[in-house]
């Protein structure tokens, strides 16, 4: 099942994206530290590739994250050519103050009022561009939500006399051909809930968490043992909160629980996770 959400306004971003391009110095794409490939949009990629220009990659939510999944990915990204990466937590302003310095080293040419440092700030949506953006200028300029497709235009600020920031919209691909990098995304809600329902994205979710972090499953709610899926997760999770259907006699709500899982993993109430590392992510491939 590939999945397709490509709202208009993003075409016209995309559009903007390759123009902005050509007049600035370095990319900055924020990823998601707990699925950093599959929050890498390869038409991104492309466009900086096309224009030659380096790229800071920046593990943003590296809180959220398991530790040593993420310095592998970091292990990985600073072995690519023009290319250097980073994992923090933007919503720490300390740790976001790092971003300019890092883009600095990629562009050393550029550090004066007469050639300012321009630094495009890329990713998909709700990885944390807006944060990052606010955290830097010290002011909430650009609007934050737990949700894809808040920003819908590029905007332009300056950072001080010599740096010069443009935050752009989240930018999908067109086509999502892999079923798992589609159900990963949408577990962080890059993509739209309007797509794919949020029981089988929890369904996957719980999959995936049973082979990698079945502890963290059992201890907060209970669910262990032999032949356990996705949906016997859910089950758990059910009857572990006392998801009941109203007027249905005492049914499971699979829905309700779905959505206690995702939120749970979304804000890092479960503990610190990632969804892929190195090696299984070339399964995908």
């Amino acid at each position: 099942m590939s999945i397709q959400w490509y709202p208009g306004h993003m075409n016209v971003a995309r559009r903007e994206a390759a123009k902005t391009m050509e007049a600035i110095d370095v990319v900055v794409e924020i990823l998601d530290a707990r699925m950093p490939e599959a929050s890498s949009n390869p038409v991104i990629t492309e466009l900086r590739l096309h224009r030659q220009r380096p790229c800071l990659k920046v593990l943003n939510k590296a809180d959220l994250a398991d530790p040593v999944v993420t310095q592998a990915w970091l292990n990985v990204y600073n072995h690519e050519p023009g290319v250097n990466a980073v994992a923090l937590s933007c919503n720490h302003p300390g740790q976001a103050t790092k971003v300019p310095g890092l883009c600095q080293l990629l562009a050393p040419q550029r550090n004066s009022t007469i050639k300012p440092l321009r630094m495009l700030i890329m990713g998909v949506p709700n990885v944390g561009k807006s944060t990052l953006m606010n955290s830097l200028l010290k002011r909430r300029l650009a609007k934050v939500g737990n949700e894809p497709a808040v920003t819908k235009a590029q905007q332009r600020h300056t950072l001080n006399d010599h740096m010069t920031l443009i935050d752009s919209p989240g930018l999908l691909w067109p086509k999502i051909e892999h079923p798992v990098i589609g159900l990963m995304l949408a577990t962080i809600h890059a993509v739209t809930a309007k797509v794919i329902v949020e029981e089988e994205i929890a369904e996957f979710l719980a999959t995936t968490l049973l082979a990698r972090y079945p502890d963290l499953l059992a201890a907060r709610y209970g669910c262990e043992g032999d032949g356990l899926d996705g949906a016997g997760v859910l089950e758990a999770i059910a009857i572990k909160r006392g998801c009941l259907r109203k007027g249905k006699g005492g049914e499971l709500d699979r829905e309700k629980a779905a959505k206690i899982l995702l939120t749970e993993f979304r804000n890092g109430t479960l503990g610190r996770i990632s969804l892929e590392t190195p090696e299984t992510r070339e399964t995908l491939t």
